[in-house]
């Protein structure tokens, strides 16, 4: 084990530790307004850039950017194969770049784009396009891979799927999560088209208007199996997979959170049954 995967494990366990307590997310629920729970969040990690009177999109892009911010800190501390493993982690952040860019290209409002600094795995280049013919050229020049068409909707659909596939093969369990998040990619033909090993995250949905059921299990799964490679006794990738897990699903927790309280805030149950 080299000096960085330890390095790297040791910081990751401590970045993930701190995003652990679900109460906090459960409190930004049932704040009676948005400005409420955002002053309460500018007093956390995530806090850096939130102001108490952003819009919501505004403060779940800050939220999400904290989370990118901390794999560029992260990325840091690890060996070259430990980078890359983040930048397989951090696609996520560079399709809802590309999906900004989208926006730009059709004429439509865009919003903020996220600095993937060191964790870019094509950004740069694509975010040169001035249209959706010259993003699919650049997109087939890259680790994403032709989408295919050249349409929106392609793009989006086969970044997606390109996504899932590059983390199915980083192994267990990150191949469950890829197989449960490309079930969700297919809502027209839900369970029928979805192999049986990875119909765990459709079971008891029946229509697409359900999905975000399957969604919050897909997460549920995720954060489980991230805990328990943070209880693992080694230092190595897989707590760093396990760190990255957990903090995604914490973000993911706040940002729900924040949109509850937008609406004028909920019950704790109605947050628990979200996820």
């Amino acid at each position: 084990m080299s000096a960085g995967w330890v390095a790297g494990s040791v910081r990751a366990r401590a970045m993930a530790r701190s995003r652990m307590d679900s109460g906090f997310a459960r409190h930004l629920a049932t704040c009676g307004s948005l400005a409420d729970a955002l002053h309460l969040l500018a007093a956390t990690p995530y806090g850096a850039n939130i102001r108490r009177d952003q819009t919501l999109a505004a403060a779940q892009h800050e939220v999400a950017g904290t989370l990118l911010w901390n794999l560029r800190v992260l990325a840091g501390w690890l060996p070259r194969d430990g980078v890359q493993l983040l930048r397989i982690l951090a696609g996520w952040f560079e399709i809802a770049n590309v999906d900004e860019l989208l926006q730009s290209i059709a004429g439509r409002p865009a919003g903020p784009e996220f600095r993937l600094g060191a964790l870019a795995a094509a950004w740069p280049r694509l975010a040169q396009a001035a249209s959706v013919s010259e993003l699919r050229t650049a997109l087939a020049a890259s680790a994403w891979q032709d989408p295919g068409q050249p349409t929106a909707q392609a793009i989006r659909l086969g970044m997606r799927s390109s996504w899932a596939a590059r983390i199915a093969e980083l192994g267990e369990p990150a191949r469950t999560w890829a197989a449960g998040a490309a079930a969700l990619l297919v809502p027209g033909e839900l369970a029928g088209s979805v192999p049986a090993r990875d119909r765990w995250v459709l079971a008891g949905i029946t229509s697409p208007a359900g999905l975000w059921r399957a969604e919050t299990t897909l997460m549920a799964r995720v954060e489980q199996d991230g805990l328990r490679l943070l209880r693992a006794s080694g230092l190595d990738r897989g707590v760093v997979l396990g760190a990255v897990a957990v903090m995604a699903c914490h973000a993911r927790r706040i940002r729900a959170a924040l949109e509850l309280a937008a609406r004028g805030g909920a019950p704790v149950e109605v947050f628990d049954e979200l996820g």
